[in-house]
């Protein structure tokens, strides 16, 4: 899974600074960051469906490969289902809370920040709707392979599995240091830039 590309995106441009940024600068920026967090968005829901379906199309081969003894793959193959309609739900909402290009800027700056909201709930708790299911569906299928491996007894040494297990322990966690990171880094302070550029637009001129 693919899902730290859109931070290559963010990465493009400066790291928003939080409350401390000026207000002419956030009304100065604000469409071309409007337009950069829409088209990173569309471009992590694709890519994470792409790479959802091509891992589903090698797990349905590797099934067909082992036969009916590969029944487990099915589990994995919904874990991967799911993260993949997770990703195409998001385009759905996405596109149903688009507002237009003529709308009033403070329409356009609550419809940021509600976004902004909601892709901080989603870094906050991606081990549930998204690590869990990959490292699940991982497990299954590389329990699947070791258990047809004709070096089975070769494989299933200890420190073999020990080295295995401390191998996707760390890809897990290191692709949940990179979100947390960008949640610190780029969302929240992007929020409250936004919800500094918000009070200004509400308060009495």
């Amino acid at each position: 899974m693919n899902w730290n590309d859109y931070e290559a995106v963010w990465k493009r441009q400066e790291l928003p600074v939080g409350s401390a940024a000026d207000l002419a600068n956030l009304r100065a920026t604000f469409e071309t960051k409007r337009r950069k967090l829409h088209a990173t968005l569309q471009v992590r829901d694709l890519t994470e469906t792409g790479a959802a379906l091509i891992v589903l199309v090698s797990f349905a081969l590797f099934w067909r490969h082992v036969g009916v003894a590969g029944w487990p793959m099915a589990f994995a193959m919904l874990l991967i289902l799911g993260v993949a309609g997770f990703f195409v739900r998001e385009r759905i909402r996405a596109r149903r809370h688009q507002v237009s290009a003529e709308a009033p800027l403070l329409a356009k700056v609550e419809a940021d920040l509600a976004e902004l909201r909601h892709q901080r709930r989603l870094l906050r708790t991606v081990w549930a709707w998204y690590l869990a299911p990959c490292a699940g569906a991982m497990a299954i299928h590389v329990g699947v392979m070791l258990h047809h491996a004709k070096n089975w007894e070769a494989i299933r040494e200890p420190v073999f599995l020990l080295r295995l297990s401390a191998f996707f322990a760390l890809v897990f966690w290191l692709a949940w240091a990179i979100k947390r990171r960008a949640l610190r880094r780029q969302v929240e302070p992007r929020i409250a830039e936004l919800e500094k550029l918000h009070r200004d637009l509400l308060a009495p001129k």
